[in-house]
């Protein structure tokens, strides 16, 4: 056996590798976009991004019903786009296993939400483990496919930012490929007409009653007996800390979370004076252990919002943190606020468009950082493909006073996912609101993984490009217009021409990704300081290329910028000069 370092999500693709897993599908979004990525380095398994975590999750079922092991990965916000068939799975059941993992983002480190998935588990009656460090990561896969075969159910593998990003020493093991199941026709199980879901509601209890009874006695299910004035249930990242800060507690760990073991919390409830639960957002266990009569305490100490750490969990308890415990110094680093690379296209866009005084609403993806200053050019954002949405409601709605000045902005990998419903909702109900695409033909903001647009799939392999523009005129719209967001002269006048339409119509900002196509347009730009009037127009643009020097003029810095030019279009005093003019 080899051991080796993995992160959580390294160790989530090695599981499924070694539990002889077949298929995976996803769609990127941290903190659980490595694990697919991941998967995707083993030859063995077929493994592919979807437009969006719904489609993923019916192709994976549908890989399932085949006989094979498999799994889906999204972050917690992917598992709402997904509920539809999640609910439906869990009176379905599976043929070979099938494993959903969803990782949720506690502190909200790269998400609009905080939003506590283990409340999917309870309300789709499905089994769910928590991992605490990147071993359990790989072996909770494995797990959670076997009782996915043995129990006839998906099961939610739930993670958090920290498992799923942070590394652990991991045992590697050879892989062991199960016997494919056949497809079996069966209208009973696979149709989920009313009269045999009905049917089908009955055996789901019952397999919570099995569950339930089965984690009293699994190995993820564990007490650890030491001072018994306080016993403290945990689970995932949480039960770390305990470790780390109340070493000496007697603690119970659940690795299966849903359904609950009772007799195991009620055996260990008896056997402790006091008993805590030290949850992560929500007050999931302490409320089920509540609810079952025993004395327990939680959210009276710890905090509902953000993630734990340490010191939050040593103050909760009074107790000292270990010395050795250097993570907890406070550092203090200079502030690094998001922004658009330096040449990124949207940034010409959202120039123009703040020019023009649009009400724009926004979408998820790289381009969100266009509501930051110096930009300051989104009204909204809310979920993927929620622009398209919020730009016809609001056209709707807001009268004369937003009449043409109305634009939904959207990603090239965020309209593929949930953007073309709301586009043809837009022409359907006669919406005179804009949309402008920015394709960059990459999914950009997660780490430039491939999507129906850019030519590729997951394994590098060719695909055919879905055309975006097609796709829109199929959709009923009449004015398709595609615009090179580097020239801004151009890209205002398309804008200006579009918006005083009366029909709904889409602007397609047409540039690649930057730094995944790795432009470099020219040598470095530079400022004349004679020619420079402090207008500060160029820093209106948001480029980090470009800076103030000593005396309050700008200065271009040569290790940044990439000469995509724009900076030069809007420099009124001309004071910025290409090289070699």
């Amino acid at each position: 056996m080899n051991k080796t370092i993995l992160s959580g999500n390294e160790a989530i693709a090695r599981g499924f590798y070694e539990a002889g897993g077949l298929f995976a599908s996803a769609y990127p979004g941290t903190p659980s976009t490595e694990i697919l990525e991941n998967i995707g380095k083993y030859s063995e398994i077929q493994a592919q991004w979807a437009p969006n975590e719904k489609v993923a999750l019916e192709v994976v079922g549908g890989a399932a019903l085949g006989g094979v092991r498999v799994l889906s990965a999204m972050k917690h916000v992917g598992l709402n786009v997904a509920a539809d068939p999640l609910f439906s799975l869990s009176y379905q059941g599976v043929n070979g296993g099938l494993v959903i993992v969803s990782a949720d983002d506690p502190a909200m480190h790269s998400s609009q939400n905080e939003q506590d998935n283990r409340w999917y588990a309870r309300a789709a009656k499905i089994p769910m483990l928590e991992p605490s460090d990147s071993q359990e990561a790989k072996d909770f896969t494995i797990l959670a496919l076997e009782i996915s075969e043995k129990y006839d159910t998906p099961v939610l593998l739930r993670t958090t930012t920290r498992i799923n990003h942070s590394k652990s020493i991991v045992t590697l093991n050879e892989r062991v490929l199960p016997q494919q199941k056949d497809y079996v026709k069966d209208f009973a199980k696979n149709i989920l007409l009313p009269a045999n879901a009905r049917k089908k509601h009955v055996l789901v209890e019952k397999r919570l009653e099995e569950l339930a009874e089965y984690g009293t006695n699994c190995s993820c299910n564990i007490i650890e007996l030491a001072d018994k004035k306080m016993g403290i249930v945990a689970s995932g990242v949480s039960y770390n800390y305990v470790k780390e800060i109340l070493p000496n507690v007697s603690i119970l760990k659940l690795g299966l979370t849903n359904p609950l073991p009772k007799k195991l919390i009620r055996e260990f409830a008896d056997q402790v004076e006091r008993l805590f639960v030290i949850e992560e957002l929500d007050p999931f266990l302490e409320e089920q252990i509540a609810a079952m009569g025993i004395k327990v305490e939680g959210k009276n100490r710890l905090p509902i919002l953000g993630e734990f750490d340490q010191t939050i969990v040593a103050q909760a308890f009074n107790s000292d943190v270990p010395a050795d415990k250097s993570v907890l110094d406070e550092v203090k680093i200079p502030p690094r606020p998001p922004v658009l690379c330096p040449g990124c296209s949207h940034r010409g866009v959202f120039y123009v468009m703040k020019k023009m005084k649009l009400t724009i609403t926004g979408d998820i993806g790289c381009y969100t950082l266009g509501a930051l200053p110096p930009l300051e050019a989104m009204d909204t954002c809310l979920c993927m493909g929620a622009s398209v949405g919020y730009a016809e409601g609001l056209e709707k709605t807001a009268g004369d006073k937003l009449k043409g000045k109305i634009i939904g902005v959207i990603g090239d990998s965020t309209f593929y996912h949930s953007g073309i419903t709301g586009l043809i909702d837009m022409v359907y109900n006669d919406s005179k609101a804009k949309l402008c695409i920015l394709d960059n033909q990459i999914t950009a903001m997660t780490g430039h993984q491939e999507n129906p647009g850019s030519g590729l799939m997951l394994k590098n392999d060719p695909a055919k490009k879905v055309d975006i523009e097609a796709l829109c005129r199929a959709a009923g719209v009449n004015k398709v217009v595609k615009v090179d967001p580097y020239n801004i002269e151009e890209t205002l006048a398309v804008f200006k021409e579009v918006m005083a339409l009366d029909e709904p119509a889409v602007i397609i900002a047409d540039a690649p990704c930057v730094i995944k196509a790795r432009i470099i347009f020219s040598k470095p730009y530079f400022v004349d300081a004679g020619k420079c009037t402090k207008c500060e127009i160029c820093h209106r643009i948001g480029c980090p290329a470009i800076e103030k020097d000593e005396d309050g003029k700008a200065k271009i810095n040569p290790l940044l910028c990439i000469g995509c030019d724009m900076c030069l279009q809007v420099c009124k005093p001309q004071a910025i000069q290409k090289p070699g003019e």
